[in-house]
């Protein structure tokens, strides 16, 4: 698959541009896949912390702390989900 045929993911560009800015390794490799792992990409707990206040900051949002584990930050995909349903109201399940 090219870079140009790989399908976006479901997120807005905000977010995959907060990804990048926050784990430059992520951006080196192209264009965000929703499966990337965010460790492989160097998302150790300083990054966690610091990406974690830029989400809530970028989209208004707080995320509980029964959300704040690995399983929430370990992909783009899985993070945007928590953000969605929060920005949508919605209560998230712990992982």
């Amino acid at each position: 698959m090219t870079d140009e045929t790989r399908q976006a993911g479901p997120w807005d560009p905000a977010f995959e541009e907060l990804l990048h800015q926050t784990l430059p390794r992520l951006a080196a490799r192209g264009p965000l896949q929703a499966d990337a792992s965010l460790r492989a990409a160097g998302l150790d707990s300083l990054a966690m912390v610091e990406l974690l206040v830029q989400v809530e900051q970028v989209y208004g949002i707080s995320i509980p702390d029964e959300n704040l584990v690995a399983d929430t930050f370990a992909t783009p995909a899985q993070l945007w989900d928590v953000v969605s349903a929060l920005r949508a109201g919605r209560s998230v399940d712990a992982a």
